[in-house]
């Protein structure tokens, strides 16, 4: 059976199949975190890809930049045929950020730069495919520290005049050696001090490759493999790699899909004003 929601009402919509899938947090849009309940026991695929499902039914999916409406989930209960979802994923506007005075030789690295920059990508995206069964990813996120928004996700960014790859996290601005708190529970899976694009960089995975990235950092307080807690402060902010003043630039990822930290915590704490 085949389910489109584009003409129904939200709340309908999961009245008629609330024995069977529960959307808990997160709205179909570019860049979100989606978490939910099924049945205990039930197969869940969002398109191609089989997504994990914890002992109690719950699961999280993430929706990249460029996502492609629609997106398509197909569930198969313990008992019973497969059921066919399809959500309208909402595009979003991106903001087009020109930053000067970053150095040159990380706009334009020489080939030696580049190899190593690629080994460094590859470490990072090997501690991402991560499929832990920890579900540290069904309580609610907080802000890792709270200050200036200077940069925000999916923006396409310019670096001295020239187009780069589009900003996948959110920046916040704060002196160097602020500390930097964990938004909930996980475990590092990454550590590296001096990566060569994103300086002190550090990964805590969340579960079900859902996990945090934390760049430019100063100092990183904790090791790979160490269990972290929700507000444990695990490094501080600094201005390393390519950036051109001390601030944290957080990223998130559901696997090699990057996704929208904000779509977790909301408004920043206290009233900061945004840039």
């Amino acid at each position: 059976m085949l389910r489109n929601f584009t003409a129904f009402p939200f709340a309908l919509l999961w009245a008629l199949s609330a024995q069977a899938l529960e959307i808990h947090h997160g709205d179909w849009q570019q860049g979100a975190v989606i978490r939910g309940a099924v049945t205990p026991g039930s197969e869940l695929k969002l398109g191609d890809r089989t997504v994990r499902i914890a002992d109690d039914g719950q699961f999280v999916i993430g929706l990249d930049r460029d996502a492609e409406s629609p997106a398509k989930l197909t569930l198969i209960p313990p008992a019973g045929e497969p059921e066919h979802f399809e959500f309208p994923v909402k595009a979003r506007d991106y903001n087009i950020q020109r930053i000067e005075g970053v150095p040159q030789s990380t706009v334009t690295p020489d080939p030696e730069q580049v190899k190593r920059a690629r080994a460094e990508a590859a470490l990072a995206w090997k501690a991402r495919q991560h499929d832990l069964a920890r579900t540290d990813f069904t309580q609610s996120f907080q802000w890792p520290l709270v200050g200036i928004i200077t940069g925000v996700y999916g923006s396409q960014r310019f670096y001295n005049g020239e187009p780069r790859s589009p900003h996948y996290g959110v920046d916040i601005a704060a002196p160097q050696g602020t500390p930097v708190a964990s938004p909930a529970p996980g475990v590092v899976t990454l550590v590296h001090d001096d990566m060569f694009f994103s300086g002190g960089t550090l990964i805590v995975d969340h579960g079900h490759g859902l996990s945090s990235t934390f760049i430019h950092l100063h100092r990183i307080l904790v090791k790979e493999g160490e269990e972290v807690g929700q507000g444990d402060t695990i490094a501080e902010v600094g201005a390393t790699g390519r950036a051109t003043g001390p601030h944290l630039d957080w990223r998130m990822n559901w696997f090699d899909r990057r996704v929208d930290p904000t779509t977790l915590v909301g408004p920043m704490p206290e009233d900061v004003a945004s840039n």
